[in-house]
Formats: C-alpha cells, structure tokens, sequence
C-alpha cells in the first residue's frame, strides 16, 4: 500500500496543471472552468503541500487593480486556511496575441518594455506572497523562420532582461531567486535556451547570475532525446537546481505532459534516486519541492483530474521506497563497488601530483596493458537490472 503524502514531502502543483480545460489545437475545451479557490480545497483534500501559479491563471489578463487585489487577496487566504504554501510565481508570457514574437525578445522593442514591465510586477507579487523561487519560462522566445530573429540581438535582450530582473530583486533585498525553464520546442519552432545545457551556459554570462539558476522538466529534456536524470544532476553539480517539474513523457514527441512516471518509468525510478538518496558518492543534495507540471488528460472529468493528483503523488511515493531499498540492497552494494562507481570519485592526478609526473609514470601509459584492461567488464547490465527489479516491486 502506498502511503499517504505529508508535508515533508513537499509536494505542489502548479495552479494550471488542474485547471487545464483540456483545449488542444484539434479541440475544444472537455471541462469546465475551475475557480482557484476550489483548486486550492480540492488540492489540500488529495494532501498536496504547494501551489504555483501564473499570473494570467489567476488574474485575467487586462484585470483593473481592484480585481487584482481582490482575487489576489482570495486566494492568499484560501492558501492560509488550507495550509498550502504558495512556493513559486511565475509570469504569462506567451498566451496573449501580443507576446506571438516572445516577450523579452520579441523584434518590437514596445512589447520587450511590456513584457519587463509585466514581470517586475510578478516579482512584487512573488515577494509579497513569500513564494521563494520566481520562474521564467520563454516559451515564445524563439522563431520558426531562422532569417526572421538575429539570434545574437535576441540572446543581448534575453540577457538585458534577466539581468534586469535579477539586478531588481537583488537592489530590493528580496530573498527569491530566478529559475529559467529550458524547452526546445512547442509553442515556437524552435526556442532559445533549449536544454539545460544551453541554460547553464547563458547563465554564465550573466551579472546578476549567482541568484539565476534551472527549473528542468522532465518532458521539455525528453522532448529533445536527452537524459533528464543527467540534466538535473548536471544542474546541481553546478549549484544551480532551484526547481524543478516533474511529468510523464513518452519519447521525442509533443510535449505530453502525462502524469509523473507515466511515461518512462525507469527514467522516473532514477530521478527520484538522485532526489531522494542523492549521488553515490557525496555531493549536492536537491532540497526543493518536488513539483508536479503535468496536464490532467483531455479524456477525463475532475475526477479524474483529482485521480491524476494522487497518482503523481503515489507513484513519487511508491518510486522513494523503491529507490530506498534498492539503495540499501547489499547485492546493489556490492554491484555498485563491482562496476566501480566508488573508483569514479578517486581523481585521475593524485594529490600533488603534477603533469610533469604522469608524463614520467610508464605505467600509466608506456607499460599499460589496453588490451588486457580492455576484457574487463563493468557489469552494468546486471546493476542496471537490480534497478529494474527494486523499480517492479520484485525485491
């Protein structure tokens, strides 16, 4: 039996995910609108932690600043009596016609100013409600056309306004930090900062970029073939995890957004290892929340948009305990130390250790037997198929 989710461990939603209409480019809406109010009952019921939100998701876009207020209000107090904690904010950049060429890159300069303006005003939201992380996704910063967007120009803009976003928070002493979501792909052809890898990079020629960091999603790196376990533990090797979302995707296709681990289940089984246990070897630990960003299928009705809720939680349950046991399992020990995961953190040079010195050691080169090395196996197979069976419950 799986056991119930608390709040240690941290679970939220974003407000979006159960609100989703299920409206797609081939269909109308399948269900009803949702007030947040009901979502944020609704969630506490099913034993979520937290909530995330969208500006637009819960502020009409165009809303004078008396209907701001008041629903803004609304929903602080249905969080407090829930007991659901409001963790991260995020800002609308991509569903109103103006923003159809992006927000902070768009080629009109008066709607780069709109869109700045637009989030700076988030930013105030985010720090008045306590949430902690603030991220930006730039899902129509991007093209269709490479001759309709000078890439250089747009990486200049898309860095003007993070940084100035960044050197905001940083001037008002605000504890929150900045959280940019890779995509490669959907709505845009093709969107900048596509892979966590490309994220990274972009961070590193920022001023402001010691409080910008990732918020990876599963399906946005398995959309592009890539490895999402390795993304966020890349991420936190370079101490720049600060959220992230979790979902279901099933090769590289649309952007699914099915349940947690509806999709690749042993992908999913190795993440929550890296969450939950951390390396093998030492290292960072991932601290945050563990976020759903999934879209409750377009087949089903607010039943089963509260089932799809506590599946994404039981089946990260369910996937903890498996990785627990597969982590303590002595057979997996001893496999972990056969294939030499252990070795891996022994560095290549030893201590003090200079070039000069591995030039000098014939054994390391001169008198190396590749060939007899070379019939060593790493047993891999047999490792990877503990996993398989701790993930299956057959341990």
């Amino acid at each position: 039996m799986v056991a119930a989710p608390t709040p240690e461990d941290r679970f939220s939603f974003g407000l979006w995910t159960v609100s989703w209409r299920a409206r797609d480019p081939f269909g109308d809406p399948t269900r009803a609108p949702l007030d947040p109010i009901e979502a944020i009952e609704r969630l506490a019921e099913a034993g979520a932690w937290g909530v995330t939100f969208h500006d637009d998701d819960l502020i009409p876009f165009g809303s004078d600043a008396a209907t701001r207020d008041r629903l803004i209000a609304g929903f602080r107090d249905a969080c407090a009596q829930h007991n659901i904690t409001i963790e991260m904010v995020t800002t609308n950049l991509f569903t109103h016609p103006v923003f159809k060429d992006g927000g902070l890159t768009s080629n009109d300069r008066s709607v780069r100013r709109f869109a700045l303006r637009k989030v700076l005003r988030n930013v105030e939201l985010t720090a008045d409600l306590g949430a902690r992380t603030f991220v930006m996704w730039g899902g129509r910063e991007g093209s269709e056309y490479d001759g309709s967007k000078d890439i250089a120009a747009a990486l200049d803009r898309y860095r003007e306004g993070v940084d100035t976003i960044a050197g905001y928070i940083t001037d008002k002493g605000y504890d929150i930090k900045i959280a940019l979501e890779p995509k490669p792909n959907e709505p845009r052809g093709d969107i900048l900062l596509p892979t966590v890898g490309h994220a990274l990079g972009f961070i590193a020629t920022l001023e402001h970029g010691d409080i910008v960091g990732l918020n990876p999603e599963v399906g946005h790196e398995q959309m592009a073939g890539l490895n999402y376990t390795h993304g966020i533990a890349q991420a936190l090797w370079s101490g720049k995890l600060f959220h992230l979302d979790l979902n279901g995707q099933r090769s590289i296709k649309y952007d699914q957004d099915l349940v947690f681990g509806h999709g690749d289940l042993l992908s999913a089984f190795f993440t929550v290892d890296l969450l939950e246990n951390g390396f093998p070897n030492g290292g960072p630990r991932y601290t945050g929340p563990r976020h759903f960003d999934y879209k409750p299928s377009r087949t089903e009705g607010y039943d089963g948009v509260w089932a799809s809720v506590r599946a994404n939680m039981a089946t990260y349950l369910l996937l903890k305990e498996r990785t627990l046991a597969f982590r303590a399992d002595p057979e997996v020990q001893q496999a972990m130390a056969a294939s030499g995961i252990a070795e891996l953190a022994k560095p290549t040079l030893s201590q003090g250790e200079s070039v000069a010195d591995l030039l000098a050691d014939r054994s390391a080169f001169e008198d190396f037997d590749a060939d007899k090395v070379g019939e060593h196996s790493y047993g891999f197979v047999y490792l990877n198929q503990l996993a398989v069976e701790h993930a299956l419950g057959g341990r």
